[in-house]
């Protein structure tokens, strides 16, 4: 080997040793969107939850939550009387689902096999937004809007058992399984880590550049959180200590962020733009837009299949004029939800 290779050699080796691991792995192909169920129907929407044991889909839906048998491409249930839904929480272990019901300060909690409900839990802050099951509690958290709170119920006795003063109005909340809790707060374009083991707030963490932060999304094993924001931008932190780690541009009007941890993908709803933005996670410290994939306006929440990596998105045709809360009204019988994923 002539001299000149040799000392080059040391040097070369050292700075592919320094590109990102998971960058010699390609991103999965993008997705695109393959279908879309028509439901119809009044009111407005919200978060969806995906039952991955039963393969159904549950879509808040204004005064109900609508259950859908994904494989079969049909509705099969309704769970009604969820007056303002915004959010629904599953928990396999206790075989029950939580339905946070807005208007009413209440969770409805249904069996997710007959999907009867078998109880309704009032005395939560006002608003109830976001709710989440904590595995590692054994607890129920709804994120309540009004009160600037969370309650926390005890499913074995379907009642509010405590309540967690919060900095500001919360929004989607994730839990890591081994009792901390993250919510993003709006008003303050914070992200605030519980202890939901003693019910207490741990640390305040600032998203800035993050402006007014709605979804969240975790990676555990990488103690990564991804929180998209209004002003077109994700923002990833450290679970651990809050550091930030990388802005990640994404589409206008995003609500809802899901991660696939099998392919290291995060795709941000982006309901003003009509778009999914896919970044892929090349490494814990490294992102990259890798496709901005066309789905409809108003599709800015959705959940997550981890069985055949598809998404489904809760969207509607809107009208020319605005409602009272300023988005656009909706086209009568115009509500479905779309199916994004590979063939």
């Amino acid at each position: 080997m002539p001299r000149l290779i040799r000392k080059l050699l040391p040097a070369a080796l050292l700075a592919l040793a320094t590109i990102p691991l998971a960058c010699a792995a390609a991103a999965p192909p993008p997705a695109r969107l393959l279908s879309r169920l028509a439901l119809g129907g009044p009111g407005g929407w919200d978060y969806l939850a995906f039952d991955a044991p039963s393969r159904h889909l549950f879509v808040s839906r204004g005064d109900r939550v609508l259950v859908i048998d994904v494989d079969a491409g049909k509705q099969i249930g309704t769970i009604a009387g969820t007056a303002g839904v915004h959010g629904i929480a599953l928990a396999d272990d206790l075989h029950r689902g939580f339905v946070s019901d807005g208007k009413i300060a209440a969770v409805t909690v249904f069996d997710l096999a007959s999907l009867k409900t078998v109880a309704t839990i009032t005395g939560t802050g006002q608003n109830p937004d976001a709710i989440l099951y904590d595995s590692a509690s054994h607890h129920v958290l709804t994120f309540n809007g009004k009160s600037a709170s969370a309650s926390v119920i005890d499913p074995a006795k379907n009642a509010v058992i405590g309540s967690i003063a919060l900095p500001g109005k919360p929004e989607f909340a994730v839990a890591d399984g081994a009792g901390h809790v993250y919510v993003n707060i709006e008003d303050k374009s914070e992200l605030v880590q519980l202890d939901s083991l003693h019910d207490k707030v741990l640390q305040t963490w600032p998203l800035a550049p993050c402006e007014s932060p709605s979804g969240l999304a975790i990676d555990n094993p990488h103690h990564r959180l991804f929180a998209v924001c209004d002003n077109r931008t994700m923002t990833v932190l450290d679970a651990l200590d809050g550091h930030h780690v990388a802005n990640v541009p994404i589409g206008d009007g995003p609500d809802g962020v899901v991660f696939d941890p099998a392919e290291a993908m995060i795709y941000s709803a982006n309901g003003e733009s009509g778009t999914l933005t896919a970044v892929h996670e090349d490494d814990p410290d490294h992102y990259r837009v890798t496709a901005t994939i066309p789905t409809q306006l108003s599709a800015r929440t959705l959940t997550f299949d981890p069985k055949l990596h598809r998404l489904y998105l809760s969207a509607a045709r809107l009208g020319a004029t605005r409602q009272a809360n300023g988005r656009r009204t909706i086209e009568p019988d115009s509500f479905g939800v779309l199916t994004v994923g590979r063939p």
